[in-house]
């Protein structure tokens, strides 16, 4: 893409901004103004039909004027945007609760943005603070998992043997005292590490805890906040397509391709950008996605980000994705 020179990309630039701000596909004598250069019309349009042949730009059936493609869009997001972190007033998420700060900073991205604002929630910790053991009958026992952050999970487990309740609180009480505040894995290893010198009943029931907080939490975290998708029926460039709009709206409620979506995110560095109809991650053509990921106490647990039409003022967007997943970073760390 680098076969653009300066004078292409000043006009790339003013068109993509200029179509951003209003809707209207740029015709030359708009961008002559824009822009402000002193190139002749003929230039202008020379250099438009070169964009349009590179794929960068189109030209809509109605009318004179260009629009940005999905490839213009990208060129424009990934060279020309200076976003200007600054000028952004954004309410403080109190960290009373990690499932509010969640829901509040998913409200928070929609009421910015005026578009989605959608969270993955954290991964659940697999550390456990506390743990129980009850007899729910002969050979099925209920194990009774918390977490640091007051997580409570249960889970049923069906042993070979029968225990009596004093075995089981002699066993939850030798966990709680050797284990709690480890990770599941650092017990697994310790837990094979001192099996031989256990008592049998303790050494078995550990095992089947480990087994069965091990799959409590290789489940996939689908909880995905969702705030604010009535956003998209006020957006121009949807509200002339029923079609387009109920396809956003079908993707709203297939959350797994949006996880996902943010899932490749959460492996990367910062605020990323996602243009529709760019590639099979964003099933939509009309449809952006610029997300960042959070953390706590430095460690990456999920994803938040803005959805919302491709046409939107990107260097704003990622202002708003970048300062809220800080906001969360800081509100859910324990520092």
């Amino acid at each position: 893409m680098n076969m653009l020179d300066d004078r292409a990309k000043v006009l790339l630039k003013a068109l993509v901004e200029r179509y951003i701000a209003d809707g209207q596909p740029v015709g030359s004598r708009t961008l002559a103004r824009a822009t402000g250069i002193e190139l002749s019309p003929a230039t202008i349009r020379n250099v438009m039909s070169d964009l349009e042949v590179l794929g960068l730009i189109a030209s809509p059936h109605t009318s004179a004027g260009r629009v940005p493609t999905s490839r213009g869009y990208r060129l424009f997001v990934d060279t020309m945007l200076t976003a200007d972190r600054e000028h952004l007033h954004t309410p403080s998420l109190a960290a009373d609760q990690p499932q509010k700060v969640i829901a509040n900073a998913a409200n928070l991205l929609s009421d910015l943005s005026q578009f989605v604002g959608i969270v993955i929630a954290p991964r659940r910790s697999s550390i456990f603070r506390h743990i129980e053991f009850l007899r729910l009958s002969e050979r099925r026992l209920l194990v009774i998992m918390v977490s640091p952050e007051g997580d409570v999970q249960n889970r049923v487990l069906f042993t070979e043997s029968d225990y009596t309740t004093s075995q089981l609180t002699e066993a939850s009480n030798y966990l709680n005292h050797h284990f709690a505040g480890m990770a599941i894995e650092q017990v697994r290893e310790k837990l094979l590490a001192e099996v031989e010198s256990l008592r049998g009943e303790i050494a078995t029931l550990m095992q089947a805890t480990v087994q069965v907080s091990t799959e409590a939490l290789s489940q996939p975290h689908n909880d995905v906040v969702i705030s604010g998708e009535r956003n998209l029926l006020s957006v121009s460039d949807f509200s002339s397509d029923m079609g387009q709009l109920r396809r956003a709206f079908d993707l709203f409620e297939q959350k797994a391709q949006l996880v996902r979506l943010l899932d490749i995110s959460a492996q990367a560095e910062g605020v990323r950008i996602y243009i529709g109809g760019e590639s099979q991650i964003v099933p939509m053509e009309e449809l952006s996605v610029v997300s960042a990921p959070y953390e706590i106490d430095g460690q990456v647990v999920g994803t938040l980000g803005v959805i919302g039409p491709t046409r939107m003022a990107y260097d704003r967007m990622i202002q708003i994705v970048d300062i809220t997943s800080k906001l969360v970073s800081n509100a859910l760390s324990h520092k």
